[in-house]
């Protein structure tokens, strides 16, 4: 009878322990690219916030699975600079699904892919990474190239509206 008393005890303690896993995990808008980013639901929210904030719009398409997106995830959410930006100075987005608009995927639909887009609704093409098979892909060594493109995409945004 004791050893019956200890397996249920054991099991009881094991499905407290797998309940708080499961607490822990919680998915947020964030996604793991930053906590203390406002991030929107979707990219129609994110225009709407857009126009009203007078804001671009950041867009980070990825996927979960994606051992490149995961990768530039980690150095995106632990740059101070990059995360200070993104809460402060942009509407920001991650999909890890397409949207309907075709102009965010102006060379094709690939992951990791970042697109800016201002509050005239343009999807800067002229904001690109390093790369030119894939313009708008950010590596984890990027991610100072990639701040500076989130600053030319803020003077582009005042000099141009």
């Amino acid at each position: 009878m004791a050893r019956w008393c200890l397996y249920a005890l054991f099991f009881l303690l094991s499905c407290d322990v797998s309940m708080q896993r499961k607490k822990k995990t919680v998915q947020t808008l964030s996604r793991g690219w930053g906590d203390e980013i406002t991030w929107v639901q979707t990219y129609e929210e994110g225009l709407s916030k857009m126009k009203e904030s007078n804001k671009p719009l950041m867009v980070i398409h990825h996927l979960e699975e994606c051992p490149h997106s995961q990768a530039l995830k980690k150095v995106f959410a632990e740059n101070k600079d990059v995360q200070r930006m993104a809460k402060s100075d942009f509407i920001m987005l991650n999909l890890m699904h397409e949207t309907t608009d075709r102009n965010l995927a102006p060379d094709g639909y690939y992951v990791p892919r970042i697109l800016f887009v201002d509050p005239s609704m343009t999807v800067r093409t002229d904001i690109t990474g390093k790369y030119h098979n894939r313009k708008y892909t950010y590596e984890p060594d990027d991610v100072d190239f990639l701040a500076e493109n989130m600053i030319k995409a803020k003077i582009l945004l005042h000099s141009e509206l």
